[in-house]
C-alpha cells in the first residue's frame, strides 16, 4: 500500500475540487505544487485589508446550479455584477455592447437606431467571418471594432486580428437593451472574503508540498500514490517530445494608492493600441470596500516563455494538432489523469473548471 491514494499536481481549482470529493471519500491526497501559495490562479494576496487578485480579475459566475451549491457550500458569495468599462483615449464606454455603448458612440437613442448602422457597417462581411477582425465587424460594425476591439485585441494576443481565427471572439457578448452586467449567466458573485476562503476549505484535508516540481522528482513523487492528478502543461509531461505548445502570458503591476477610490469600477480595459496595458484592476470595488486606500493592478499581456506563467493557451490549428498528439500519449498513461487549463490545452472559466473535477471525480470515485 502506498501513503496516498492521490498524489495532485498543482493546486489550482481543478486539484481543489478532486482531492476535496476525494477526502469526502475517505480517501488520503498529497498536493504538490510549483508555487509557494495554494489556490494556482485564484490566489489572493492581502494588502491594505483589501483582498488582491494576484494573478487578474476573477469573478466567479455560472448557469450550472450544481457548481453554484458547489461553491456556496464552501463560502457565501456578494451580489458582485461585472460591468467593467472601456477606455479609448480617454472616452470611457459601458461593456458588454450594449444601448449604453451605442448611445455614447453614436448619439442614439433605441435599439432600432442601434441595429441600423451596426447593419450597415458589417455589410462589407460577406459569408462566414474568416478572421477575428471579421467576425468582429459582423457582430458590433467598423466603429466599436475601430475603438473598443481591435487594440485590445491585438495587445492581448500580441498578433494582428486579421490573422487570429475567429473563434476567439464568437462569445463577445453584443445586446440592444441598457444592461452592463457582463455576463449572461444565471449566477455571479465574489466569495466574501476572497478566493482563500474557498482554497483553504478544499485542500483542508490534503497533505500539501508547496514550492516542489514534481516533473524534477517524478519518481519519488509518483512513488508515494497510487494514482497522480496531474494540472501541469501536458507538453511539459512528456518532456515536450513532439515540441512546445504556445501560450500567452502576463505581467501584472500592482500599486497602492492614497485614496479611497481610483477609477470607480472594478475593471477599466484599455482599449486603444498604444497604451501598454490592457486594463487596470482596482480590486476593492469586488467586494464594495471603504478601506482609505485602494490598490490597482495593471496587466500587461506577453509572450509566453519557458519559465513564465502560461495563462490563455493559443488555441489556433497548428497548436491544436499539436495538442492533439500530446492528448493521444496522455490516453494511454496508465495511473495519471490529466486535466485543468494546462493539463487540457483549454481556455476554462472557473465555473467550467469546477465541473470538469466534479465529473472526474465522480468517475474516478464513482459518487452518483
Amino acid at each position: 500500500m502506498k501513503k496516498y491514494d492521490y498524489v495532485l499536481v498543482g493546486a489550482g481549482l481543478y486539484s481543489g475540487v478532486f482531492a476535496y470529493l476525494a477526502g469526502k471519500q475517505g480517501k488520503k491526497c498529497l498536493v504538490v505544487e510549483r508555487r509557494n501559495h495554494l489556490g494556482g490562479n485564484v490566489y489572493c494576496e492581502d494588502i491594505e485589508g483589501i483582498h488582491v487578485h494576484k494573478y487578474g480579475a476573477h469573478i466567479f459566475h455560472t448557469s450550472n446550479r450544481k457548481v453554484w451549491d458547489f461553491v456556496n457550500g464552501l463560502a457565501e458569495f456578494n451580489r458582485y455584477t461585472n460591468s467593467p468599462m472601456a477606455n479609448f483615449k480617454g472616452q470611457m464606454y459601458n461593456m458588454p455592447f450594449n444601448m449604453n455603448t451605442f448611445s455614447k458612440m453614436w448619439g442614439i437613442s433605441t435599439p432600432a437606431q442601434a441595429r441600423s448602422i451596426i447593419e450597415e457597417q458589417r455589410k462589407g462581411i460577406q459569408g462566414e467571418p474568416k478572421n477575428l477582425e471579421e467576425q468582429a465587424i459582423s457582430l458590433v460594425g467598423i466603429d466599436i471594432y475601430r475603438k473598443l476591439v481591435k487594440g485590445y485585441t491585438e495587445k492581448q494576443w500580441g498578433r494582428q486580428c486579421r490573422d487570429l481565427p475567429a473563434f476567439i471572439i464568437k462569445r463577445l457578448p453584443v445586446r440592444y437593451t441598457y444592461d452592463n452586467n457582463y455576463f449572461n449567466d444565471r449566477y455571479q458573485g465574489i466569495p466574501m472574503g476572497g478566493y482563500n476562503v474557498i482554497i483553504d476549505r478544499l485542500f483542508a484535508d490534503c497533505d500539501v508540498e508547496l514550492g516542489k516540481d514534481y516533473l524534477k522528482d517524478k519518481e519519488h513523487y509518483d512513488s508515494l500514490g497510487e494514482k497522480v492528478v496531474y494540472t501541469g502543461t501536458i507538453d511539459g509531461y512528456f518532456d515536450y517530445c513532439f515540441g512546445k505548445l504556445e501560450y500567452r502570458s502576463l505581467r501584472f503591476e500592482t500599486e497602492v494608492k492614497d485614496m479611497d477610490n481610483y477609477q470607480g469600477v472594478a475593471v477599466v480595459n484599455y482599449t486603444d493600441r498604444e497604451t501598454p496595458y490592457t486594463r487596470i484592476i482596482e480590486h476593492k470595488h469586488f467586494e464594495f470596500g471603504t478601506q482609505e486606500k485602494t490598490v490597482i493592478t495593471r496587466e500587461y499581456p506577453v509572450d509566453w516563455k519557458e519559465g513564465m506563467e502560461p495563462y490563455y493557451p493559443v488555441n489556433d490549428e497548428k497548436n491544436q494538432a499539436l495538442y492533439q498528439k500530446y492528448a493521444e500519449l496522455a490516453a494511454k498513461e496508465t495511473g495519471v489523469l490529466f486535466g485543468g487549463r494546462l493539463g487540457e490545452y483549454k481556455y476554462y472559466d472557473m465555473d467550467k473548471v469546477i465541473e470538469s473535477a466534479m465529473n472526474a471525480a465522480e468517475r474516478e470515485l464513482g459518487i452518483s
